[in-house]
């Protein structure tokens, strides 16, 4: 099933139609994207392609842009200077935060932001397109296909037998997992995850490697992480920055074969 063919869950609301056509040719194209700070340059020229259905890592060292970038696509940065589409027509120079998100990009920052005196459930249930408060939620009702929709993710993320659990009750990695699950309810066809893995233990992590394996195909994924080994587990394909540009790109095993990449990243 992938991000394109009917949406991966069934809601029980009608299809946004102001969605992007990701049905052929990249889901992401950044083109000559320039960023400054106060006179530092965050992002320098920088050009990048996502397919359909990808996973795609990217490493580098602080201060590489990697954030930035992030912050480019989300519309939480404008740049100073080049192009960056989302599907085929969607320019997201020209749009807001609120407006990209409601195209199909959903972003997970580092630290958990989860609802903490409410239940995974209910956390879930808020995480429903259109349902923005708890009273909706705990009177409102829901129908069959969203209750249905919500088991289903809770089974996706693990947290099924922890469902009536409050969420400040969880561990670390639950609320990671707990999050993921609630951006996943906004369907989205572009993910951005922010070093989902900083602070687990090593079970939590093969445990997010196995998640975020198993989104392949169904969403394209963009992952910014530093631990290496979790890279291993689930990289297709790999980009590393480094001072605001593609140093390298490629399969894991050839950008650690990279000479500039050692020197700059994997050698420290």
């Amino acid at each position: 099933m992938s991000a394109g063919q009917g949406r991966g869950l069934n809601l029980g609301h009608p299809v946004r139609r102001d969605r992007a056509d990701t049905s052929h040719g990249p889901i992401l194209y950044l083109e000559d994207i320039s960023v400054s700070f106060d006179g530092f340059r965050a992002l320098d020229a920088l050009s990048l392609t996502i397919d359909r259905g990808e996973l795609r890592c990217v490493i580098g060292p602080n201060g590489a842009g990697k954030t930035t970038l992030m912050d480019v696509i989300t519309g939480k940065t404008r740049p100073a200077t080049g192009r960056a589409y989302f599907g085929q027509t969607i320019d997201l120079l020209r749009l807001s935060e609120t407006e990209i998100v409601n195209k199909g990009i959903g972003r997970k920052f580092q630290k958990p932001t989860v609802f903490e005196v409410h239940t995974v459930r209910t956390n879930l249930e808020l995480a429903l397109p259109g349902r923005r408060s708890v009273g909706q939620c705990l009177w409102g009702g829901l129908r069959a296909e969203q209750r249905e929709a919500i088991n289903a993710m809770l089974a996706t993320i693990g947290l099924a037998e922890l469902q009536h659990r409050v969420a400040g009750e969880l561990s670390h990695g639950e609320k990671q997992w707990l999050e993921i699950g609630m951006l996943l309810m906004q369907d989205p066809d572009l993910i951005l995850l922010d070093e989902p893995v900083a602070g687990m233990t090593d079970a939590e992590t093969a445990r997010t490697a196995e998640l975020v394996c198993g989104l392949r195909g169904k969403h394209s994924i963009m992952l910014v992480e530093h631990d290496m080994d979790f890279v291993a587990s689930i990289a297709e394909k790999v980009t590393v920055l480094h001072e605001g540009s593609v140093l390298a790109e490629g399969t894991l095993a050839q950008v650690q074969a990279n000479p500039q990449v050692v020197e700059v990243y994997l050698g420290r």
